[in-house]
């Protein structure tokens, strides 16, 4: 195996059961023949699910056993004290030898942040890692971070995530100057808790920056922005708030489709319309956010992802851990110091 083109996936954590993640990476394996891919977990389980499958057994998937799992609900430092024969920690300490150049999980988000920043080590001047995802906008997709890692964030965690944010437009969108944005409950300077004020104050003095000032929710589909910052509480209700939009919007149009016999018509002329729609509203095309900050690439699953959202995951490792990218991203955040 070649450091390269390996990816570990967790296989035995999250809400669905770990069948649909095994299949998943067996459509990665079919899909990306020239990509390695570590099943990490109970060996007997994943052995006898692989002979189970419909595909053929594909070379490049190999076994790391694990022996145990990290629950759902498991307190963080917990997991991090009691569970290094985990899937989710030896998942993550393939991308630390260098067996691995990314790791997918599907588990527990305070357990992969715990066990990330452990193992991995933050970036130099960088204090925690922010989930962060593209999200998409009729002009083309903007990154909205924290989407859940952090709760309580300070003025200097929401500029290091701007930061970060910043970086990653930079790099893997080739955004010259990405326009960065706080999320806030209104655009005048009054507006919002103490640690956006101080952020946004941050924010200013940082002429390596674009930033833009304030944004409010309904702003963030626009595309008035390319980076959006907001603490974790705030970012993951936003962006479950916009899935479940989507959802709605989905449920919507096709029980409206299937009314009368000639709207069932018109839905099977506008079908190849109707599936670029959904392709780009739902929430399972686009799984998988990166923990944005580590000295490694981690990406985090939906725990409920189902076989398809999960593969979604695991492409977003696959075009994450270019090398080439990976360099100028470390390069460019040097430069916003």
């Amino acid at each position: 195996m070649t450091s390269g083109r390996s990816i570990a996936v967790d296989i035995m954590s999250g809400d669905e059961s770990p069948r649909s993640r095994i299949y998943a990476t067996i459509e990665a394996s079919i899909h990306y023949p020239n990509h390695h891919f570590l099943l990490v977990g109970d060996q007997s389980f994943i052995t006898d699910t692989l002979l189970l499958s419909e595909y053929r057994y594909q070379a490049n998937l190999h076994i790391v056993h694990a022996d145990t799992v990290i629950p759902m609900g498991q307190v963080p430092t917990q997991a991090l004290r009691r569970k290094e024969h985990s899937s989710m920690w030896l998942a993550l300490q393939t991308v630390v030898d260098q067996k691995a150049s990314a790791c997918v999980s599907a588990g527990n988000t305070g357990a992969l942040v715990s066990i990330s920043r452990h193992l991995l080590k933050m970036h130099p001047h960088f204090d925690r890692p922010a989930l962060t995802s593209e999200i998409k906008t009729p002009n083309g997709s903007i990154l909205l971070l924290d989407l859940g890692a952090n709760v309580d964030c300070t003025a200097t965690h929401l500029y290091q995530f701007a930061q970060l944010g910043s970086a990653m437009a930079a790099t893997q969108q080739n955004i010259l100057y990405p326009r960065i944005a706080l999320l806030n409950i209104g655009e005048e300077n009054i507006k919002g808790n103490e640690q956006v004020k101080q952020a946004n104050l941050l924010l200013k003095e940082n002429q390596q920056l674009n930033y833009v000032g304030y944004i409010e929710g309904h702003e963030i589909f626009s595309g008035s922005a390319d980076v959006v910052v907001c603490d974790g509480f705030v970012g993951n209700i936003a962006l479950k708030t916009g899935e479940g939009v989507a959802k709605l919007i989905q449920t919507e149009l096709a029980q409206s489709l299937n009314n009368t016999c000639y709207r069932r018509l018109l839905s099977w002329l506008f079908n190849p319309v109707l599936q670029k729609l959904e392709q780009r509203i739902n929430p399972s095309y686009h799984n998988g956010a990166q923990l944005l900050g580590l000295q490694g690439i981690v990406i985090k699953s939906h725990g409920n992802a189902d076989q398809h959202s999960f593969l979604s995951a695991i492409e977003t490792a696959i075009h994450t851990c270019e090398p080439v990218t990976q360099h100028h991203f470390v390069d460019t955040l040097k430069q916003l110091n």
